[in-house]
């Protein structure tokens, strides 16, 4: 419901008859945006597979999902979950574990080979993605189920990008990424590993496509300029995912310090406990700098990881790190000109992830930044026409696997539009429904079922997921815990409560309507309502 249709009910005339012309206000049944929905960077409607996966019905939970995300396994795990944050439920005990319930659905799909169904029909339009990170194989995905031709090209070996060169095994096991990764293969997309684009107008040109994504992500790292010798031996993140998955001996019993504070270090240093070796994090900014979600960073800490902040590395010599104290002012680290130094047998430098995107300098309008970040225009194109972009490789340090996803999802459509002649034009937002707009009559405690995880001292052990899933009665009781926050799940609350008998049941599934000729406007409905389906709105002035 948008707030112009609050406002201005179009589709509301005065009774002549009964109780119309006596009201001052009358009820509206709407449909708000759950915050979780709201808060969600791919854009799921979540409220609407936890409504099947609150039946069982989780082959519908999983067709909903996959209309908007089609990593629901890979997503459930490594997500950082904006949804839980904005769930109303905090507001009464816990959030929905949202994400868990996610998960458990990817993981049915993949244990019964769940197709993905939907129909189209060949729009005869051809078009390039470069990158099989999660932003390429989100457009692609979604350009493939409107019909076009997509045809992904990968410099790699392997397709997936960060969430296979970045995201170790105990947080993402590769058969679930590969699964969902050849599911989009399944669903018309073709990808071409090994693939290097140098000249991107030619290859446009040379494949007859029609429209370019470019969904290169951000694996490079910032040289950081340290004076150095050769006495510690230096890596960065990228350098040690690759080399770690054939020869671990760099990193086994050694003192590893991994600079930089995002969850990708978080990332490392766990790897590395798991190697047997010392890791501690050093970070130049405080806790609130600190790219890394709280409960990354606590992760980390309890498996034995060192974690400290306001230390900039400055020099290297004899096996020694000299670091320096920082403090912040204004936002921002600036040293202390007071200096110590660590013992150190590996640096594994994870600070400022970059773009490679030297490639795209040469074409004619693209602004390319100076961390290879590239800018795009209000259609998601760059200065390029026919060329858009996304996730990773644009500005802004909150960078995200999912963020990419939804990136790759939006331009999706925007390319649809240019494709088809045409500017895309996003639809009104709903107003979205808050805690406070609810009317919780029914007794709501039930305490979210947490999932369970290996304890730290067995974690260290291997690389065997840390986090486990939930089992179907306890998804189900996750997903029931949902509130149906701005939409109707006829509960009967107002078809009880109206004393005029002016509420007309629909049967299951269709919800309810008023019969304004016997409604009052006392608002009984309204103010039943659990979950605000229903706006009091003033009442249309008669007209002759």
């Amino acid at each position: 419901m948008s707030t112009t249709d609050i406002t201005k009910p179009a589709d509301l005339t005065a009774h002549a008859d009964g109780t119309g012309p006596l009201r001052k206000q009358r009820p509206l049944y709407v449909d708000f945006m759950p915050p979780c929905n709201s808060a969600c960077p791919a854009g799921e409607n979540i409220q609407a597979w936890l409504s099947f996966a609150q039946a069982g019905n989780y082959f519908e939970a999983f067709q909903t999902l996959v209309e908007d995300n089609p990593f629901p396994a890979i997503m459930g795990r490594v997500c950082v979950k904006p949804c839980e944050t904005g769930c109303n439920r905090t507001h009464i005990d816990t959030t929905v574990n949202i994400h868990a319930v996610e998960r458990y659905i990817g993981d049915e799909a993949i244990r019964q080979k769940w197709p993905i169904q939907f129909r189209t029909y060949s729009t005869g339009k051809k078009v390039l993605v470069i990158g099989a990170g999660p932003s390429g194989l989100s457009a692609a995905y979604h350009l493939a189920r409107v019909g076009h031709e997509v045809v992904v090209y990968e410099a790699g070996e392997h397709a997936g990008g960060l969430m296979w060169a970045g995201i170790p095994d105990y947080r993402l096991p590769k058969e679930i990424l590969d699964f969902e990764i050849d599911r989009i293969v399944r669903a018309g997309v073709k990808i071409e590993l090994n693939h290097k684009v140098q000249d991107i107008l030619q290859e446009k040109e040379a494949g007859g496509f029609d429209a370019v994504y470019l969904g290169i992500g951000a694996g490079l790292i910032h040289q950081e300029e340290i004076e150095k010798d050769d006495s510690v031996y230096i890596t960065d993140a990228f350098g040690f995912f690759n080399e770690a998955r054939s020869n671990t001996s760099p990193y086994v019993n050694k003192k590893v310090v991994i600079y930089g504070g995002g969850k990708l270090a978080m990332y490392l240093a766990r790897m590395v406990k798991r190697f047997g070796s010392e890791a501690t994090v050093y970070f130049a900014g405080d806790k609130k700098l600190m790219p890394a979600y709280d409960y990354e960073t606590e992760d980390a800490l309890a498996e034995g990881v060192d974690v400290q902040l306001l230390k900039s590395i400055k020099s290297i010599s004899k096996n020694k790190i000299t670091l320096e104290q920082m403090k912040v002012e204004k936002g921002k680290a600036i040293g202390c000109n007071e200096f110590e130094t660590i013992d150190a047998d590996v640096l594994i430098v994870a600070n400022k992830q970059e773009t490679d995107s030297g490639f795209l300098r040469s074409v004619t309008g693209m602004v390319i930044n100076e961390d290879g970040t590239i800018k795009i225009d209000m259609q998601r194109m760059t200065g390029y026409e026919g060329i858009f972009a996304g996730g990773d490789m644009l500005p802004g340090e909150n960078r995200s696997a999912t963020i990419a996803i939804g990136q790759g999802k939006k331009a999706s459509k925007y390319i649809d539009a240019f494709l088809k002649g045409a500017a895309f034009q996003k639809p009104e937002k709903h107003l979205t429904a808050s805690y406070k707009k609810l009317h919780m009559w029914y007794k709501t405690d039930a305490p979210q079922k947490a999932q369970d995880k290996l304890a730290p001292e067995l974690a260290i052990q291997n690389f065997d997921e840390v986090n486990a899933g939930l089992s179907e009665k306890e998804t189900r009781y996750e997903a029931q815990r949902c509130l149906s926050c701005g939409n109707c799940f006829e509960c009967d609350g107002c078809f009880g409560a109206c004393p005029e008998d002016a509420i007309i049941k629909l049967g299951t599934g269709n919800r309810y309507k008023f019969n304004y000729d016997a409604c009052t406007g006392c608002a009984v409905c309204y103010e039943q309502c659990p979950c605000h389906a229903i706006e009091m709105i003033p009442e249309p002035v008669k007209t002759i």
